[in-house]
Protein backbone atom coordinates (compact mmCIF):
# COMPACT_ATOMS: atom_id res chain seq x y z
CA UNK A 1 0.00 0.00 0.00
CA UNK A 2 2.78 2.44 -0.83
CA UNK A 3 6.37 3.02 0.18
CA UNK A 4 7.59 4.25 3.55
CA UNK A 5 7.64 7.99 4.13
CA UNK A 6 10.11 9.49 6.59
CA UNK A 7 10.20 13.14 7.57
CA UNK A 8 13.24 15.03 8.77
CA UNK A 9 13.94 18.77 8.61
CA UNK A 10 17.10 17.96 6.63
CA UNK A 11 15.66 15.44 4.18
CA UNK A 12 13.55 15.98 1.06
CA UNK A 13 9.98 14.74 1.08
CA UNK A 14 9.50 11.43 -0.75
CA UNK A 15 6.18 10.40 -2.24
CA UNK A 16 4.90 6.98 -3.19
CA UNK A 17 4.52 6.51 -6.94
CA UNK A 18 2.58 3.24 -6.66
CA UNK A 19 -0.89 3.58 -8.25
CA UNK A 20 -3.98 2.76 -6.24
CA UNK A 21 -6.78 0.54 -7.48
CA UNK A 22 -9.85 1.90 -9.22
CA UNK A 23 -13.33 1.39 -7.89
CA UNK A 24 -14.32 -2.22 -8.53
CA UNK A 25 -17.60 -2.96 -10.32
CA UNK A 26 -20.60 -4.03 -8.34
CA UNK A 27 -20.49 -7.67 -7.36
CA UNK A 28 -23.25 -10.01 -6.20
CA UNK A 29 -24.07 -9.70 -2.56
CA UNK A 30 -22.11 -12.07 -0.38
CA UNK A 31 -23.21 -13.35 2.98
CA UNK A 32 -21.53 -15.16 5.81
CA UNK A 33 -23.37 -16.74 8.69
CA UNK A 34 -22.61 -15.03 11.95
CA UNK A 35 -23.75 -18.01 14.13
CA UNK A 36 -20.99 -18.11 16.74
CA UNK A 37 -20.06 -14.52 15.96
CA UNK A 38 -23.41 -13.39 17.23
CA UNK A 39 -22.35 -14.75 20.60
CA UNK A 40 -19.38 -12.38 20.50
CA UNK A 41 -21.35 -9.23 19.84
CA UNK A 42 -19.00 -6.99 21.76
CA UNK A 43 -15.59 -8.36 20.95
CA UNK A 44 -13.11 -11.18 20.80
CA UNK A 45 -12.59 -13.81 23.46
CA UNK A 46 -9.26 -15.16 22.27
CA UNK A 47 -5.64 -14.39 23.02
CA UNK A 48 -6.60 -13.04 26.42
CA UNK A 49 -8.33 -9.92 25.12
CA UNK A 50 -11.98 -9.07 25.57
CA UNK A 51 -13.65 -6.13 23.89
CA UNK A 52 -16.24 -5.29 26.51
CA UNK A 53 -18.45 -2.53 25.30
CA UNK A 54 -16.85 0.59 26.80
CA UNK A 55 -18.75 2.89 29.07
CA UNK A 56 -18.31 6.37 27.78
CA UNK A 57 -19.82 9.81 28.04
CA UNK A 58 -20.17 11.40 24.63
CA UNK A 59 -18.93 14.97 24.65
CA UNK A 60 -20.95 17.73 23.05
CA UNK A 61 -17.87 19.40 21.56
CA UNK A 62 -14.92 18.04 19.61
CA UNK A 63 -11.68 17.52 21.47
CA UNK A 64 -9.39 20.44 20.67
CA UNK A 65 -5.62 20.54 20.89
CA UNK A 66 -4.32 22.54 23.82
CA UNK A 67 -1.32 23.79 21.86
CA UNK A 68 -1.20 27.62 21.91
CA UNK A 69 -1.16 29.71 18.72
CA UNK A 70 -2.04 26.71 16.61
CA UNK A 71 -3.66 27.47 13.28
CA UNK A 72 -7.17 26.03 13.14
CA UNK A 73 -8.25 24.33 9.95
CA UNK A 74 -11.79 23.60 8.82
CA UNK A 75 -13.19 20.58 10.67
CA UNK A 76 -13.96 17.49 8.62
CA UNK A 77 -16.45 15.92 11.07
CA UNK A 78 -20.20 16.16 10.60
CA UNK A 79 -21.95 18.95 12.50
CA UNK A 80 -25.07 16.81 12.75
CA UNK A 81 -25.89 13.12 12.48
CA UNK A 82 -29.40 13.77 11.28
CA UNK A 83 -32.34 11.73 12.58
CA UNK A 84 -30.19 8.83 13.83
CA UNK A 85 -28.75 9.30 17.35
CA UNK A 86 -24.96 9.30 17.45
CA UNK A 87 -25.03 6.57 20.10
CA UNK A 88 -26.80 4.27 17.63
CA UNK A 89 -24.37 5.06 14.82
CA UNK A 90 -21.28 4.43 16.94
CA UNK A 91 -22.73 1.18 18.28
CA UNK A 92 -23.32 -0.19 14.78
CA UNK A 93 -20.03 1.08 13.36
CA UNK A 94 -18.11 -0.62 16.19
CA UNK A 95 -20.04 -3.86 15.81
CA UNK A 96 -19.47 -3.87 12.05
CA UNK A 97 -15.71 -3.35 12.42
CA UNK A 98 -15.41 -6.01 15.13
CA UNK A 99 -17.43 -8.51 13.10
CA UNK A 100 -15.17 -8.02 10.08
CA UNK A 101 -12.13 -8.32 12.33
CA UNK A 102 -13.32 -11.71 13.56
CA UNK A 103 -13.09 -12.97 9.98
CA UNK A 104 -9.56 -11.59 9.68
CA UNK A 105 -8.55 -13.14 13.00
CA UNK A 106 -9.84 -16.53 11.85
CA UNK A 107 -7.57 -16.32 8.80
CA UNK A 108 -4.50 -14.53 10.11
CA UNK A 109 -2.34 -17.63 10.69
CA UNK A 110 -3.69 -19.64 7.75
CA UNK A 111 -2.34 -19.85 4.15
CA UNK A 112 -3.47 -16.97 1.91
CA UNK A 113 -5.27 -17.21 -1.41
CA UNK A 114 -3.91 -14.06 -3.07
CA UNK A 115 -4.89 -12.37 -6.33
CA UNK A 116 -4.09 -8.93 -7.78
CA UNK A 117 -6.45 -6.04 -8.57
CA UNK A 118 -3.60 -3.96 -9.98
CA UNK A 119 0.15 -4.06 -10.44
CA UNK A 120 0.82 -4.12 -6.70
CA UNK A 121 -2.66 -4.10 -5.17
CA UNK A 122 -3.33 -7.45 -3.49
CA UNK A 123 -6.71 -8.90 -2.59
CA UNK A 124 -7.37 -12.05 -0.57
CA UNK A 125 -10.41 -14.18 0.14
CA UNK A 126 -10.29 -12.67 3.62
CA UNK A 127 -10.95 -9.16 2.24
CA UNK A 128 -14.10 -10.39 0.54
CA UNK A 129 -15.39 -12.43 3.49
CA UNK A 130 -14.72 -9.59 5.92
CA UNK A 131 -16.64 -7.14 3.73
CA UNK A 132 -19.56 -9.55 3.41
CA UNK A 133 -19.95 -9.82 7.18
CA UNK A 134 -19.66 -6.05 7.62
CA UNK A 135 -22.36 -5.53 5.00
CA UNK A 136 -24.65 -7.90 6.91
CA UNK A 137 -24.32 -5.83 10.06
CA UNK A 138 -24.89 -2.48 8.32
CA UNK A 139 -27.84 -3.64 6.22
CA UNK A 140 -29.47 -5.39 9.17
CA UNK A 141 -29.53 -2.08 11.05
CA UNK A 142 -29.90 0.45 8.21
CA UNK A 143 -31.47 -1.10 5.12
CA UNK A 144 -31.80 2.17 3.21
CA UNK A 145 -28.25 3.50 3.72
CA UNK A 146 -25.74 3.83 0.89
CA UNK A 147 -22.57 1.70 1.20
CA UNK A 148 -19.21 2.07 -0.53
CA UNK A 149 -17.02 -1.00 -0.04
CA UNK A 150 -13.51 -1.48 -1.36
CA UNK A 151 -14.37 -4.87 -2.82
CA UNK A 152 -18.06 -4.56 -3.67
CA UNK A 153 -18.41 -0.98 -4.85
CA UNK A 154 -21.64 0.97 -4.36
CA UNK A 155 -24.68 -0.71 -2.81
CA UNK A 156 -27.94 0.85 -1.62
CA UNK A 157 -29.97 4.00 -2.05
CA UNK A 158 -27.94 6.91 -3.41
CA UNK A 159 -30.56 9.35 -2.13
CA UNK A 160 -29.66 8.46 1.46
CA UNK A 161 -27.93 11.09 3.58
CA UNK A 162 -25.74 8.34 5.05
CA UNK A 163 -22.80 6.72 3.28
CA UNK A 164 -20.84 3.86 4.86
CA UNK A 165 -17.21 3.61 3.73
CA UNK A 166 -15.81 0.14 4.36
CA UNK A 167 -12.26 -1.15 4.10
CA UNK A 168 -12.58 -4.79 5.14
CA UNK A 169 -8.80 -5.27 5.32
CA UNK A 170 -6.69 -2.12 5.18
CA UNK A 171 -3.09 -3.16 4.64
CA UNK A 172 -3.73 -6.34 2.67
CA UNK A 173 -0.08 -6.57 1.62
CA UNK A 174 0.99 -6.49 5.26
CA UNK A 175 -1.64 -9.11 6.12
CA UNK A 176 -0.48 -11.36 3.28
CA UNK A 177 3.10 -11.22 4.61
CA UNK A 178 2.17 -11.54 8.27
CA UNK A 179 3.49 -8.03 9.00
CA UNK A 180 1.70 -6.45 11.99
CA UNK A 181 0.19 -3.35 10.43
CA UNK A 182 -3.31 -3.97 9.08
CA UNK A 183 -6.84 -3.26 10.20
CA UNK A 184 -10.55 -3.31 9.51
CA UNK A 185 -11.89 0.21 8.97
CA UNK A 186 -15.52 1.34 8.97
CA UNK A 187 -16.72 4.92 8.79
CA UNK A 188 -20.16 6.41 8.20
CA UNK A 189 -20.72 9.83 6.63
CA UNK A 190 -23.72 12.09 7.09
CA UNK A 191 -24.19 14.29 4.03
CA UNK A 192 -20.56 13.71 3.04
CA UNK A 193 -18.92 14.35 6.42
CA UNK A 194 -17.62 11.69 8.87
CA UNK A 195 -20.07 11.07 11.70
CA UNK A 196 -18.83 7.87 13.35
CA UNK A 197 -15.80 5.65 12.89
CA UNK A 198 -14.18 2.45 14.10
CA UNK A 199 -10.84 0.83 13.25
CA UNK A 200 -9.78 -2.57 14.61
CA UNK A 201 -5.98 -2.77 14.43
CA UNK A 202 -4.09 -6.07 14.46
CA UNK A 203 -0.95 -5.99 16.57
CA UNK A 204 1.65 -8.52 17.65
CA UNK A 205 2.73 -10.91 14.92
CA UNK A 206 2.50 -14.49 13.66
CA UNK A 207 1.25 -16.86 16.36
CA UNK A 208 0.68 -14.03 18.84
CA UNK A 209 -1.89 -11.79 17.15
CA UNK A 210 -3.99 -9.43 19.21
CA UNK A 211 -6.24 -6.46 18.50
CA UNK A 212 -7.25 -3.05 19.73
CA UNK A 213 -10.16 -0.89 18.62
CA UNK A 214 -10.12 2.83 17.88
CA UNK A 215 -13.40 4.69 17.61
CA UNK A 216 -14.74 8.21 17.35
CA UNK A 217 -17.94 10.14 16.82
CA UNK A 218 -18.26 13.69 15.55
CA UNK A 219 -18.01 15.93 18.59
CA UNK A 220 -17.67 12.94 20.93
CA UNK A 221 -13.90 12.48 21.16
CA UNK A 222 -11.64 9.60 20.16
CA UNK A 223 -11.05 6.36 22.04
CA UNK A 224 -8.78 3.33 22.06
CA UNK A 225 -10.26 0.30 23.83
CA UNK A 226 -12.69 2.66 25.51
CA UNK A 227 -10.04 5.06 26.84
CA UNK A 228 -9.96 8.66 25.62
CA UNK A 229 -6.90 9.40 23.46
CA UNK A 230 -5.16 12.55 22.26
CA UNK A 231 -2.51 13.42 19.72
CA UNK A 232 1.07 14.14 20.80
CA UNK A 233 2.73 17.53 21.16
CA UNK A 234 6.00 16.39 19.60
CA UNK A 235 7.31 18.80 16.95
CA UNK A 236 9.00 16.33 14.57
CA UNK A 237 9.17 12.68 13.58
CA UNK A 238 6.97 10.91 11.06
CA UNK A 239 6.72 7.19 10.36
CA UNK A 240 4.76 5.10 7.85
CA UNK A 241 3.73 1.47 8.28
CA UNK A 242 1.72 0.70 5.16
CA UNK A 243 -1.95 0.86 6.19
CA UNK A 244 -3.66 4.24 6.05
CA UNK A 245 -6.22 3.58 8.79
CA UNK A 246 -3.56 2.22 11.14
CA UNK A 247 -1.20 5.14 10.47
CA UNK A 248 -3.93 7.67 11.22
CA UNK A 249 -4.95 5.85 14.41
CA UNK A 250 -1.33 5.99 15.55
CA UNK A 251 -1.38 9.76 15.06
CA UNK A 252 -4.54 9.92 17.17
CA UNK A 253 -2.92 7.75 19.83
CA UNK A 254 0.03 10.13 20.06
CA UNK A 255 2.72 7.58 19.10
CA UNK A 256 3.16 9.09 15.62
CA UNK A 257 3.06 12.79 14.79
CA UNK A 258 1.82 12.90 11.21
CA UNK A 259 0.87 10.93 8.14
CA UNK A 260 0.28 11.90 4.53
CA UNK A 261 -0.51 10.11 1.29
CA UNK A 262 -2.16 10.60 -2.08
CA UNK A 263 -4.21 8.35 -4.35
CA UNK A 264 -6.21 7.14 -1.37
CA UNK A 265 -9.89 6.21 -1.54
CA UNK A 266 -12.83 7.12 0.75
CA UNK A 267 -12.70 3.73 2.48
CA UNK A 268 -9.03 4.35 3.31
CA UNK A 269 -9.75 7.62 5.07
CA UNK A 270 -13.35 7.93 6.29
CA UNK A 271 -12.73 6.39 9.71
CA UNK A 272 -9.15 7.51 10.30
CA UNK A 273 -9.61 11.23 9.66
CA UNK A 274 -12.45 11.47 12.18
CA UNK A 275 -10.47 9.59 14.82
CA UNK A 276 -7.50 11.96 14.34
CA UNK A 277 -9.67 15.06 14.48
CA UNK A 278 -11.54 13.92 17.57
CA UNK A 279 -8.19 13.19 19.23
CA UNK A 280 -7.25 16.85 18.76
CA UNK A 281 -5.33 16.55 15.52
CA UNK A 282 -5.72 18.36 12.23
CA UNK A 283 -6.70 17.19 8.77
CA UNK A 284 -6.19 18.86 5.37
CA UNK A 285 -5.36 17.95 1.82
CA UNK A 286 -1.66 17.68 1.01
CA UNK A 287 -1.78 21.14 -0.59
CA UNK A 288 -3.26 22.61 2.60
CA UNK A 289 -6.78 22.92 1.24
CA UNK A 290 -9.94 21.92 3.09
CA UNK A 291 -10.27 18.14 3.13
CA UNK A 292 -13.25 15.94 2.33
CA UNK A 293 -13.42 12.14 2.23
CA UNK A 294 -13.71 12.14 -1.57
CA UNK A 295 -10.36 13.89 -2.04
CA UNK A 296 -7.33 12.05 -3.42
CA UNK A 297 -4.84 13.22 -0.81
CA UNK A 298 -4.69 13.70 2.95
CA UNK A 299 -2.36 15.13 5.56
CA UNK A 300 -3.12 14.43 9.22
CA UNK A 301 -0.98 15.58 12.11
CA UNK A 302 -0.88 16.42 15.78
CA UNK A 303 -1.28 20.07 14.79
CA UNK A 304 2.13 21.20 16.00
CA UNK A 305 3.74 19.87 12.84
CA UNK A 306 1.02 20.76 10.37
CA UNK A 307 2.36 24.10 9.22
CA UNK A 308 5.93 22.81 9.02
CA UNK A 309 4.87 19.83 6.95
CA UNK A 310 2.81 21.95 4.57
CA UNK A 311 5.87 24.14 3.95
CA UNK A 312 7.59 21.06 2.53
CA UNK A 313 4.69 19.03 1.18
CA UNK A 314 2.51 21.70 -0.46
CA UNK A 315 5.22 22.86 -2.96
CA UNK A 316 6.06 19.24 -3.77
CA UNK A 317 2.35 18.59 -4.30
CA UNK A 318 2.14 21.49 -6.75
CA UNK A 319 5.08 20.03 -8.70
CA UNK A 320 3.28 16.71 -8.93
CA UNK A 321 0.17 18.51 -10.20
CA UNK A 322 2.27 20.22 -12.88
CA UNK A 323 3.41 16.77 -14.03
CA UNK A 324 -0.17 15.66 -14.53
CA UNK A 325 -0.78 13.87 -11.23
CA UNK A 326 -4.48 14.38 -10.45
CA UNK A 327 -5.42 15.70 -7.01
CA UNK A 328 -9.05 16.61 -7.72
CA UNK A 329 -11.99 14.81 -6.10
CA UNK A 330 -11.66 11.10 -6.80
CA UNK A 331 -15.19 9.83 -6.65
CA UNK A 332 -18.59 10.67 -5.21
CA UNK A 333 -21.63 8.43 -5.73
CA UNK A 334 -24.15 9.84 -8.19
CA UNK A 335 -27.05 11.65 -6.50
CA UNK A 336 -25.40 11.42 -3.06
CA UNK A 337 -26.11 14.77 -1.38
CA UNK A 338 -23.33 16.32 0.68
CA UNK A 339 -22.62 19.48 2.65
CA UNK A 340 -19.12 19.82 1.18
Amino acid sequence: MGRSLVFSPNLPVRFSQIPRSILPPNQPNQSLSLNSREQLKHGFQRFGLSFAKPTRTLCTKAVLSEIPNQKLYVKVGAKSTGPIPISQLIEVVEKAAKTGAEVVMDAVNKPRNITYKGLTDLVTDTDKKSEATILEVVRKNFKDHLILGEEGGIIGDSSSDYLWCIDPLDGTTNFAHGYPSFAVSVGVLFRGKPAAAAVVEFVGGPMCWNTRIFSASAGGGAFCNGQNIHVSQTDEGVRRLGAAAVDMCHVALGVVEAYWEYRLKPWDMAAGVLIVEEAGGQVTRMDGGNFCVFDRSVLVSNGVLHGKLLERIAPATEKLKSKGIVFSLWYKPDDYTTDI
